[in-house]
């Protein structure tokens, strides 16, 4: 099916200005991300990290009634600079990777090889993506969940995000053992979830191309929105138990205060108390908020390739 597709949507490899294409295309990206999705995300933390509340609504509900309507954007000035960031790096690493295997099919001496990317090789390039993105999104996060969990008020632990980058960095010994702690499971959720969500996108565009004989450009948006909305659902089951380990650890103690030493000392404890169970807390307001931020990701993306050509 990749292969067929090529002669309904064939053009040349590009380079540097592909690549800047999708750099801006993914920070627009970003920026729509961001803004639907962040009141979905405190939710999601605060049920990982605490155990005040029953339910996402009860979380939701008691968020607004605390804190006020403005809680569910506590630490966006953060996501909003770096998520943008991040998803620029996502849509550019991938866009790179998928020029570069495409190369190396086009010049393979083997008879048998492909025209376009195998399955395997856009899960590999979605891999690279997510990889290429945790140098930057490890300290983001970190730095949105500590603004998330922290107490309201007077009581606030930080005075705003680079604030909470000194404190981090202070608390922790360093920038690497403080503003990057959690960065080694980053790793794998991001290569796990942007696999995956690459991989499950270009699957459904594909599939649509070749069964309705048009080009990708011609796929209409609503489709792009839908399919860039399964790719979300995708994206967190095949990573939601990386992500929950990530938040213990991004809102752990320092010092004599720390919890978790390592990652697998996390995976052990989480088991050890709560069964299968722990590594699923909060899934079901992250299904939910999943389905229109990559539908809203994928749509603007997909929009801003095509204005620019």
């Amino acid at each position: 099916m990749a292969d067929a597709v090529q002669d309904l949507d064939s053009k040349p490899v590009g380079g540097a200005l592909d690549t800047a294409k999708d750099l801006f295309a993914g920070a627009a990206g970003g920026v729509a991300q961001v803004l639907i999705g962040q009141p979905f995300d405190i939710v999601k933390v605060r049920l990982q990290t605490t155990t005040a509340y029953n339910s996402a609504l009860n979380a939701a509900t008691s968020i607004y009634a605390k804190e006020g309507p403005l809680a569910f954007y506590k630490g966006t000035l953060t996501p909003l600079l770096g998520i943008g960031a991040c998803v620029s790096i996502q849509f550019g690493a991938f866009g790179w990777a998928r020029r570069y295997f495409e190369n190396a099919n086009a010049n393979s001496p083997s008879p048998a090889a492909p025209k376009d990317l195998t399955y395997g090789q856009y899960f590999a390039a979605g891999a690279f993506a997510g990889v290429a993105n945790s140098v930057i999104s490890g300290p983001i996060e970190h730095v949105r969940i500590r603004l998330q969990t922290q107490p309201h008020g007077a009581a606030r632990l930080y005075a705003g995000p680079l604030d909470c980058v000194r404190v981090l960095s202070r608390q922790g010994g360093g920038v690497l053992r403080g503003l990057y702690r959690g960065e080694a499971v980053t790793v794998w959720r991001e290569a796990a979830a942007y696999g995956v969500w690459f991989l499950s996108f270009e699957y459904m565009m594909t599939a649509d191309a070749v069964r309705n004989r048009v080009r990708r450009d011609e796929i209409p948006s609503y489709k792009v929105a839908l399919y860039g909305g399964l790719a979300g659902e995708a994206l967190w089951l095949a990573s939601y138990p990386f992500d929950v380990v990530k938040s213990k650890m991004q809102t752990d103690g320092f010092g004599a205060d720390m919890k978790y030493r390592t990652m697998r000392d996390c995976f052990a404890q989480t088991w050890r108390a709560e069964g299968m169970r722990g590594f699923w807390k909060g899934i079901a307001p992250t299904l939910l908020r999943a389905m229109p931020v990559s539908a809203g990701t994928f749509a603007v993306v997909e929009a801003t390739k095509r204005a620019l050509g």
